[in-house]
């Protein structure tokens, strides 16, 4: 019998074939590989970002900073590299480590001073949009050959070719399969979700998880940073504007629970691939706004909340 903790991800996985081969049907040219890789690539830093998402709620948490962490990511590269000189094999592991940090710091104020995950991270959001402004309110164009390399090196594969983004996203989003199914650290982050009393009576490190998942969500953010620098080649302060809504919303529509404790990587990868689903309908459409992805992202938001629920109530009435 089906265990009825991997329904969620299994409706997520329908939805997404659903939506592909209704595109494919209405649309000439739909149904192609280079369709399926350009989802991919256009959507490569949000399925990072929403990778370290996936760990926080399933920690029972929340992170509102990672859009601002990606602007701050890509102002910084683009600042030192093409300002001051400096080498990208000396900014990239800066920037990673400061977002490993930042991160650090929220999750530690979020435990030893008791404070919600939603305001914390809202401060940090303010905080790293603000530090944007403070190095420059405008662009600023990166063409150092580096970058300019990475973001134009294609790797061909059959039926089209992808970016060298891609090939980071879906490194992420293995090693994150394997840490939290393979080891401790994501047996500690999903008993924590569960009930975090029942983890501190288990002798679980409650603490040093929950400052790790933190760690772990502003070094995905630093590293989409990068990966959207690779993308736009530019740093700008406006980036990445409203992307902690978008990670959420794949988030969640791949299956996670947002009370915690029940979630997917791989569900989270679909739940990316479902909204880059709907906007490319969009602009096959070519008639409708590009207003109408939030609303179907809304609709299909309502939709799971509504579907968890229920599962959660079943699973409750179930135990009684």
């Amino acid at each position: 019998m089906l265990n009825r903790k991997y329904v969620p991800i299994l409706v997520t996985f329908g939805l997404l074939a659903v939506m592909f081969a209704a595109g494919s049907f209405r649309y000439t040219g739909f149904f192609s590989a280079q369709v399926l890789y350009n989802l991919l690539i256009d959507n490569s830093f949000l399925i990072i970002t929403a990778v370290g998402m996936t760990f926080v709620i399933i920690s029972g948490g929340i992170d509102l900073s990672v859009g601002s962490v990606i602007a701050l990511t890509t102002m910084i590269c683009a600042t030192l590299v093409e300002r001051h000189g400096w080498s990208p094999a000396l900014v990239i592991p800066m920037v990673l480590i400061f977002g490993a940090l930042f991160g650090t710091l929220l999750g530690a104020i979020i435990h030893y001073f008791k404070i919600q995950p939603f305001i914390v991270t809202l401060a940090g959001m303010f905080l790293a949009r603000g530090i944007c402004y403070i190095i420059s309110i405008d662009t600023i164009t990166v063409t150092n050959g580096f970058f300019t390399r990475v973001a134009q090196t294609k790797v061909s594969l059959p039926g089209g070719n992808i970016s060298i983004n891609v090939i980071i996203a879906l490194v992420v989003v293995l090693a994150a399969i394997y840490l939290a199914h393979y080891t401790r650290f994501g047996r500690n982050v999903y008993a924590i979700g569960g009930s975090e009393q029942s983890a501190l009576l288990m002798g679980l490190p409650v603490a040093r998880t929950k400052i790790l998942v933190y760690t772990f969500s502003g070094f995905c953010s630093s590293l989409a940073g990068v990966v959207f620098t690779f993308y736009m080649l530019s740093g700008y302060g406006l980036h990445a504007m409203g992307l902690e809504l978008d990670t959420i919303a794949a988030v969640v529509i791949g299956g996670t629970l947002l009370t915690g404790g029940v979630g997917y990587v791989a569900g989270t990868l679909i739940g990316v691939l479902i909204q880059g689903v709907i906007q490319t309908i969009i602009s096959f459409e070519g008639t409708l706004s590009s207003w109408w992805t939030k609303i179907v992202i809304g609709l299909l938001l309502f939709v799971f909340i509504l579907f968890q629920r229920l599962l959660s109530d079943r699973r409750v009435t179930l135990k009684t």
